[in-house]
This record gives structure tokens, C-alpha cells and sequence, in this order.
């Protein structure tokens, strides 16, 4: 029997065409389906188009409204398949995996470097793998399929701006590869039991600092008065400077009910405060919290959705509750 799959198409450069001012997103979601006419072998697919975007124009409004779209269609359809730009496409996968938790059906995004009507594109395969990975038994859960790799949507970042290979699963496994059509699976767990939760709201006062040698601790001016959350993205192990009392600061942010977490700039191998005296002394601030190995797209997004509804001891709880392998 053939799955169901609801496609859901927000623009991004597979979709894309050449304009007087660059690609813009001006493809329908029919006419993408028409460019992989094999999926219909083994799916039933219905389109929708909610939006039609530069991946660099889609946050947390729009994650909301993909998440709606699956809640609203979920008992209808087998799997759902998310066409998306590839520029913010991590962040999207991550918040969707806090946003529907426990899916026992996938949940899979998928996009191009180039458009699915250049002659060398990589937008037909890339189209093609993520309707059969979605259709396959073993699939669930909120995944990126992009040249061949199935990954985790709390693992995913884009590393490459040009080359095929643009994303990399972090400090994790990729899930599966697509090999003529089928996954072939790395890592197999049980799937979720019972219905999936989920969630209606992210807080977007959350601010990613990234530290540059001589910052200056007066940039907390503007944290203070607009963000709920900061995530302070630190060198190497992590920790902050002894100049111009940056501590003194984020203890001050952090007395008036406000989150921060460290993490590190370093793209593998994650955050240890504990290591060095620069990073100790952050204990003395209050309560830190330590993304670990956790990428910022996680990092970001999970602390979106904890603030909409939890803040201090709550907030630390849930932070450091695994969700789809985002921390360990």
C-alpha cells in the first residue's frame, strides 16, 4: 500500500528562479512534484504552500506554522516532507524537533544548492531521497535527507555554501544513506509509542552573542532591557575574559530571572567550563548553563521554545533533557 505524504513547500532555492535582482522563490509545489515523477511509485503525495521564502527571511512564526500544518494533518497522512531553503534550514529542523516531539512519523526536510531547474542541479535527487526515506517503515522523527545523508534534526548544520554536500551531522552518526532510492540505516532505535506532542510557541527574545578578543561588556545594555535568553558563543572550552567585568554583567543579567548559556565557537567537541579558571569563574555568575556538544541551531532554538513557558530551575531542567539526541 502506497504512503501518504503532505508535502509542504516554503520556497527556498529549489524552488527558485533567475530574477533582474538574483534566485527568488517562484516555483509551485506542482511543479516541483513534476520534476520527480518516480516518488509516485511507492507515495501518494499532497501539496501545500504556506509561504514562499528565502530560507533567510523563515523564524519562528514560520516554524510555528509548519509545526501547525503537521499537527492539523497528522492523522491523515504517513509522513510529511518540508521543502525548504537550505541557509536556515538547521535551525528549522532543530525547532521542529522541540516543537513535535515523539514522532512516530517523519518529519523530513530537504532543499538544493541549486535550483530543480538547473541542468547540474542536486535538487531532483535530494527531492526524490526525501520522499522515499519519509515512505520507508523505519522512518520517524524530524530528519534532514540532503546528498544522500539522513541526519538528526538537532544534529544538522549547514558547513558548505556551494559544494552538494552542504550539511554535516555534529559529534553524532548520521542516521542512514540513500542508496538507489532506499535508506540504508547507521543507528536504528525503537520508534516513539503514542501520540506526539505538541508545541505551540517559542520566545524570540533569545540573543547569540559571538565573542571577538576586546569585546566589550557594555553590549549587556541591550541584552538587559530585550532578551529573555543570551547564548554567549565563547573561544575554545569556553569562558569569559577578565577585562571590562563581562562577569560582573551576566551575573547582573542573570539575577533578574534572565537564561544564559555558554557554549563555544568551536565546531566539534563542545564546550568544558570546568577546564580552565576562565570558565570556573562563571559559577560565581549563578546559575549558567553549558551547551556542551550541542550545535547552535539547537542550542538556540531549544532555549526559544523552553522560555515560552519555563524559566530558572524549570528552564535548567528541561534544557538538559535530551530531546532527539541534542545533548549528551
Amino acid at each position: 500500500m502506497k504512503k501518504k505524504i503532505l508535502m509542504i513547500a516554503t520556497g527556498g532555492t529549489i524552488a527558485s528562479k533567475e530574477t533582474e535582482e538574483g534566485l527568488a522563490p517562484a516555483i509551485s509545489s506542482a511543479e516541483l512534484l513534476a520534476c520527480v515523477p518516480e516518488v509516485a511509485q511507492v507515495c501518494d503525495v499532497t501539496a501545500v504552500q504556506p509561504f514562499r521564502l528565502d530560507s533567510t527571511n523563515i523564524h519562528a512564526p514560520h516554524w510555528l506554522q509548519i509545526a501547525r500544518i503537521v499537527e492539523e494533518n497528522y492523522a491523515a497522512f504517513d509522513g510529511f516532507v518540508v521543502t525548504h531553503g537550505t541557509d536556515t534550514m538547521a535551525y528549522t529542523a532543530a525547532a521542529l524537533s522541540y516543537l513535535i516531539q515523539g514522532s512516530a512519523k517523519p518529519v523530513v526536510l530537504t532543499g538544493s544548492q541549486k535550483s530543480v531547474y538547473s541542468r547540474d542541479t542536486d535538487a531532483r535527487r535530494n527531492l526524490a531521497d526525501a520522499f522515499l526515506f519519509c515512505a520507508d517503515g523505519a522512518a520517524c522523527g524530524v530528519r534532514i535527507v540532503f546528498d544522500g545523508s539522513v541526519i538528526l534534526g538537532t544534529r544538522a548544520k549547514k558547513t558548505r555554501t556551494r559544494s552538494f554536500n552542504a550539511f554535516s551531522s555534529i559529534d553524532f552518526p548520521a542516521v542512514a544513506t540513500m542508496r538507489d532510492g532506499k535508506p540504508y540505516y547507521f543507528l536504528e532505535w525503537p520508534k516513539p509509542q503514542g501520540a506526539p506532542r505538541f508545541f505551540h510557541a517559542m520566545n524570540e527574545k533569545v540573543f547569540v552573542l559571538k565573542m571577538i578578543p576586546g569585546f566589550s561588556a557594555d553590549i549587556f545594555d541591550y541584552f538587559d532591557s530585550h532578551c529573555d535568553g543570551l547564548v554567549i558563543e565563547s573561544f575554545g572550552s569556553g569562558g569569559l575574559p577578565d577585562y571590562g567585568e563581562p562577569a560582573a554583567r551576566l551575573a547582573r543579567f542573570l539575577a533578574a530571572g534572565k537564561t544564559a548559556v555558554l557554549t563555544t565557537q568551536a565546531e566539534h567537541e563542545g564546550s568544558a567550563l570546568d577546564k580552565y579558571a576562565v570558565g570556573r569563574r562563571l559559577r560565581a555568575c549563578g546559575s549558567v548553563l553549558e551547551a556542551r556538544c550541542m550545535t547552535l541551531e539547537a542550542t538556540v532554538t531549544k532555549l526559544m521554545w523552553i522560555l515560552a513557558f519555563a524559566r530558572g530551575a524549570r528552564a535548567e531542567e528541561l534544557f538538559y533533557t535530551p530531546v532527539e539526541r541534542d545533548i549528551y
